[in-house]
C-alpha cells in the first residue's frame, strides 16, 4: 500500500497581493505526475485546502479540476478540512465527489464510525484503514460551563481530542479483526503539537483554547499523517508521526538558507500491515523567492545578480531587510533605483529585526507612568514594519481605530467623573443639611 501525505495547500492564497494560482497549477500538475510514477493508491489532504472560508472561484476551479483528473490515475482522494477550510464550502460537494472516490472529512462528525473506514489498493484490495480526523473546533467535541479557567479549559479539551482519536483507534483495531489479513492503521489531524516548528504564515489558531497537543496522546497507528504546520518535520522524533508542510512557500520565513527546494510531500509505503518506508518528494521551486538582507551596498550587490536574461519568464520575488538606519526616509525610492531594469519584484522591505530590537531595549527603563497613552501606542507600532502600500493602508486603520477608542474611554471616563462628582456633591449637600438640622435641634433644647 503506498499514499502520498500532503497539507496545506491554501489554494485562493494572496502573497503581497501576488496570486498563487499559476504555482499551485504547476504542483498539482506535478503531483499527479508523482502519483502516476509511484502508483500511488491514496492521496491524503490533511487540511487548510483553501486559505479562507470563501475561496475566490479560480481557486475553487483549481479544486474541481484537480479532483477530476485524479480520477485517470486511479487514486483515492481523502481531503480533510483544516481551520482555514470552511466547513460548510467543502459540505457542499461531499455527496457529489463520492461519486468520484473522492471521500471529503469537512470537520467531525455525529459518530466516531464515520471517521474511520477502510483505503483500497489498485488491485481493489484493502489496503489499509483511515481514521480520519480534521481540524477539531472546541464546539466540536467539548461543553463549555461557566466558572472553568482557562487551565480547565486546556485540559479539557485535550482530553476530549485523546479521547476521540482512542475511539477511533478501537474502532480501526475493530474492523481490523474482521479484515482476513490485518492492514496498517493510519490517523490523521490538523493540528499544533508540542515542539513543532512552525513559520510566519502558520496562525496561532490551533485547537481553540488548546496551545498544542502532546504527542504522546496520538493512538498507536501505524502512520499518523498531520497538517497545519508548514514546515516538513518529523513530531517527537517518531518517524512514523509528521507533519508534510505546505507544498509551496507561504511566508518568505519558509524559504530554504541556500535558495534550493525545501518543500515535500511524503510518499509513505507499508508492507505486512506495518511502515516500511517514508520518502520526502521535494517539490520543484514554481515561483523563484529570495530574502536579501545586509546594509544598502551589500543589497545593491545581491541585487545585481539579478539581471534580466534573454529567456526570462518569471520575476523573483524578494524580501529584502535593511542592516544600518541610515536613509530610512527614502529607502523605498532608492531599492526602487536599485531594482529598475532587474528580473525582481520587491514584496517587503523592512528594517533588520536586530536593529528594532536594539531600539526597543533602550526604552526599557522607561515606565508606564513616564509615557502619555500615545506614546506607548507608538512604542508598540515600532516593533512592526508598514512598509507597503498595503501595510501603509492598514497603520492609518489602526491607528484611526486607537483614536476612536481612545475617545470612547476619555468619554466614558469623563462621564463617570462627572456622575462622581454629582454623588459628591449630593453627599456633602446631605451631610450639610443634616448638621444644619441637628445643630438647630440642639440650640432649640439649649433655649
Amino acid at each position: 500500500m503506498r499514499i502520498i501525505h500532503t497539507s496545506d495547500w491554501h489554494l485562493g492564497q494572496y502573497f503581497y497581493g501576488k496570486s498563487r494560482a499559476a504555482e499551485h497549477q504547476a504542483f498539482m500538475a506535478w503531483l499527479l505526475e508523482q502519483i502516476d510514477l509511484h502508483q500511488v493508491d491514496a492521496l491524503i489532504v490533511a487540511g487548510d485546502i483553501f486559505d479562507t472560508g470563501t475561496p475566490p472561484s479560480y481557486a475553487r476551479a483549481l479544486y474541481n479540476q484537480f479532483i477530476v483528473q485524479i480520477q485517470q490515475t486511479g487514486c483515492q482522494l481523502i481531503l480533510l478540512g483544516g481551520n482555514h477550510d470552511s466547513v460548510s464550502t467543502l459540505n457542499e460537494s461531499k455527496n457529489l465527489l463520492a461519486c468520484l472516490n473522492t471521500v471529503v472529512i469537512p470537520g467531525a462528525l455525529e459518530r466516531v464510525e464515520e471517521h474511520v473506514f477502510t483505503l483500497n489498493n489498485r488491485m481493489g484490495e484493502v489496503g489499509a484503514i483511515l481514521c480520519a480526523l480534521p481540524f477539531l473546533r472546541p464546539r466540536d467535541v467539548v461543553l463549555s460551563e461557566s466558572g472553568e479557567s482557562s487551565i480547565d479549559k486546556q485540559r479539557k479539551l485535550g482530553d476530549a481530542i485523546s479521547e476521540l482519536y482512542q475511539s477511533c483507534f478501537e474502532q480501526a483495531k475493530l474492523v481490523n479483526t474482521r479484515l482476513a489479513t490485518p492492514v496498517p492503521i493510519i490517523a490523521t489531524g490538523h493540528l499544533t503539537t508540542v515542539g513543532a516548528s512552525t513559520s510566519e504564515s502558520v496562525r496561532d489558531i490551533y485547537i481553540g483554547s488548546l496551545d498544542a497537543f502532546n504527542a504522546a496522546l496520538f493512538p498507536a497507528a501505524d502512520y499518523i499523517a498531520l497538517g497545519h504546520i508548514h514546515r516538513p518535520q518529523v513530531v517527537a522524533k517518531s518517524a512514523h508521526i509528521r507533519y508534510s508542510g505546505s507544498p509551496i512557500a507561504l511566508s518568505f520565513d519558509e524559504l530554504s538558507s541556500d535558495n534550493t527546494p525545501n518543500k515535500s510531500v511524503f510518499l509513505v509505503e507499508f508492507s505486512h500491515a506495518a511502515l516500511s518506508q517514508v520518502t520526502p518528494l521535494l517539490v520543484p521551486i514554481f515561483q523563484p523567492m529570495q530574502v536579501l538582507k545586509g546594509d544598502l551596498d551589500s543589497i545593491e550587490q545581491q541585487i545585481s545578480a539579478f539581471a534580466v536574461q534573454a529567456d526570462a519568464t518569471t520575476m523573483t520575488w524578494l524580501s529584502i531587510e535593511v542592516s544600518q538606519q541610515d536613509y530610512l526616509s527614502d529607502l523605498q525610492s532608492r531599492i526602487a533605483d536599485m531594482t529598475q531594469g532587474q528580473a525582481v519584484e520587491v514584496l517587503q522591505l523592512k528594517r533588520a529585526r536586530s536593529q528594532r530590537q536594539q531600539h526597543i531595549k533602550q526604552l526599557d527603563n522607561e515606565t508606564l507612568s513616564e509615557l502619555s497613552v500615545d506614546e506607548v501606542f507608538a512604542r508598540r507600532l515600532a516593533q512592526e514594519t508598514f512598509d507597503s502600500e498595503l501595510q501603509q493602508a492598514q497603520l492609518g486603520r489602526i491607528k484611526q481605530r486607537f483614536s476612536q477608542v481612545v475617545a470612547e474611554v476619555e468619554s466614558e471616563r469623563h462621564t463617570q467623573e462627572t456622575a462622581a462628582s454629582h454623588v459628591l456633591q449630593e453627599t456633602m449637600s446631605h451631610q450639610v443639611n443634616t448638621e444644619v438640622v441637628t445643630q438647630s435641634a440642639t440650640d432649640g433644647e439649649q433655649s
